[in-house]
């Protein structure tokens, strides 16, 4: 079957879908010639790597645009010593489980050598995210960030932000008081506790790899893969995006 969808495949890999995506929608919204049957992400993996897909190099589309395919590893993040800090371990059940909504996880993406960084908010039960360029990791430019955020959404989606352990989450007193929020930190080297913001930084990567050069893109730029990300069908959602889950819940 791979083969009747080889055109079809080229296609949404070149859209940035990534292989469960593209499964994910055939099967939510197959195509005429091929109801009634299932394709497995697992088969455009093999077909990517190991058949025809090899030789046109479809590797490039894939979000980490691995040679071959490698397991995830987690990156250890700065500890530094921050007053006020509540351990995710306090943080309450509904939001472990995600049944509700207002329940953010932030993080801050570098590129090398460079000052500029990417501040990354990812709101757990609908995958939205809001990507803002800072001049720097310092607390204060996080906190410029989170205000662009959390003034994008009404006030009610907002209700707890989750940190790592970098010195940029600092600031999480002032947004604490500032917004009515609770704020919580990850064990020291365990930012895989925020899991969420974690792949959503692999998905920017797909657009920005680490030797991106940041100081020459826009504003504009930014919000412009934000937005392709929040448009993007998502398994967890039922194939709808991000965008579309907000629009059903912000009114």
């Amino acid at each position: 079957m791979i083969h009747f969808l080889k055109n079809y495949i080229i296609e949404h890999l070149g859209l940035n879908e990534s292989p469960e995506q593209i499964a994910g929608t055939l099967k939510k919204q197959p195509l005429p010639h091929l109801e009634g049957k299932i394709l497995c992400h697992e088969t455009i993996y093999q077909y990517i790597y190991h058949g025809e897909g090899r030789y046109e190099n479809l590797y490039q589309h894939l979000r980490r645009k691995h040679f071959k395919r490698r397991k995830q590893r987690a990156r250890k993040p700065r500890k530094t010593s921050i007053l006020e800090r509540i351990s995710i371990h306090d943080r309450p059940e509904e939001v472990n489980q995600k049944l509700t909504y207002g329940h953010w996880e932030s993080d801050t993406m570098v590129c090398q050598q460079q000052k500029a960084a990417l501040s990354v908010q990812y709101e757990r039960k609908s995958q939205l995210v809001r990507i803002h360029k800072v001049n720097n990791r310092t607390a204060q430019e996080t906190e410029y960030a989170l205000h662009d955020t959390i003034s994008s959404l009404p006030q009610y989606m907002f209700k707890t932000m989750t940190f790592d352990n970098g010195g940029e989450g600092a600031c999480h007193i002032k947004i604490r008081d500032g917004y009515n929020m609770a704020t919580f930190f990850c064990d020291g080297y365990a930012s895989w506790q925020k899991g969420g913001v974690e792949n959503i930084n692999g998905l920017i990567r797909q657009y920005l790899p680490k030797n991106a050069h940041l100081d020459s893109l826009t504003n504009d730029d930014i919000y412009a893969i934000q937005e392709r990300l929040n448009n993007r069908p998502r398994k967890n959602l039922n194939y709808l995006t991000p965008n579309e889950i907000i629009a059903q819940v912000v009114q």
